[in-house]
Formats: structure tokens, C-alpha cells, sequence
């Protein structure tokens, strides 16, 4: 193996674990269905919800499309190059 499949496998990896624990981390959008049963929700916390699940959301679309882009420059470097 050459040094740069190395280095692009590492790349791989480190944004594979990095859009795993962002998915991870956020909320499900079906978090009210047991409103019914308890747990009442105040104004501030359903809004700090919101921001914490945008930043996750938002992160989340920036690092599938790195990850997309760095798969198929991957591809083209080791078929072109190596």
C-alpha cells in the first residue's frame, strides 16, 4: 500500500466515526408521541432543543457532503494516479 491509500483510508475513517456520532447525537423527530403519558416540556427547552438539533442537522449535511466529495476525489486520485 502506498502512503496516500494510507492516508486517505485514515481521512475515511475519521469522517465515517465523525457523521456516525453526529447522527448519533441527535433526536429523533417523533420525541412528542409521549406527551400524553408525563414529561411537560417548557418554552425554553423546546428551543434549546431546536438550536442543538439545527447545529447537529447542519453538521450533519457538512460532513456527508465531505465525505462524498473525499470518496470520489479518492477514487480518482488511485485510479489516475497510483
Amino acid at each position: 500500500m502506498n502512503p496516500i491509500e494510507i492516508i486517505l483510508g485514515i481521512v475515511l475513517l475519521l469522517f465515517a466515526i465523525a457523521i456516525i456520532i453526529v447522527i448519533l447525537l441527535q433526536e429523533g423527530s417523533q420525541k412528542n408521541l409521549g406527551v400524553v403519558t408525563g414529561g411537560a416540556d417548557t418554552f425554553l427547552s423546546k428551543n434549546k432543543a431546536r438550536s442543538v438539533d439545527a447545529f447537529l442537522s447542519r453538521w450533519t449535511k457538512f460532513i456527508a457532503i465531505g465525505f462524498f466529495v473525499l470518496v470520489i476525489v479518492t477514487n480518482i486520485i488511485l485510479y489516475f494516479v497510483v
